[in-house]
């Protein structure tokens, strides 16, 4: 689904009060660098605005954690099976915040951070 729908399942654990839900600050560094980036057709590589993704997270109230030195100098104890860094430092994150990376990423599907509905 790359038009930005939410699956049912997906709708269903967003909204759901016993959820704690957050964004990270490196998914939105992600999508600057793709959304700056241009296909050859003049098309964006990027799927959304990052600011208007920002926007929308606000609106929503629903936190941006930021990448702290000590995300940054950790490792992951599960290996990935690629090698992108964006990727990794997500899994990172959500490893020393004892969280789950909700994604559609089939890299990360057998990932045991990654949570795939």
């Amino acid at each position: 689904m790359r038009d930005g729908s939410l699956t049912a399942r997906e709708t269903e654990l967003l909204s759901d009060d016993a959820t704690d839900v957050s964004a990270s600050a490196i998914s939105l560094w992600e999508l600057r660098i793709k959304w700056n980036l241009f296909h050859v057709s003049g098309d964006r590589k990027g799927p959304a605005d990052p600011a208007q993704v920002l926007t929308a997270l606000s609106r929503i109230d629903i936190p941006v954690i930021a990448l702290s030195p000590e995300h940054a100098a950790a490792s992951l104890n599960t290996p990935m099976g690629h090698r992108d860094p964006f990727d990794e430092l997500l899994l990172i994150q959500a490893q020393e915040m004892d969280g789950r990376l909700l994604t559609r990423d089939a890299k990360l599907a057998n990932h045991p951070l990654a949570l795939q509905l």
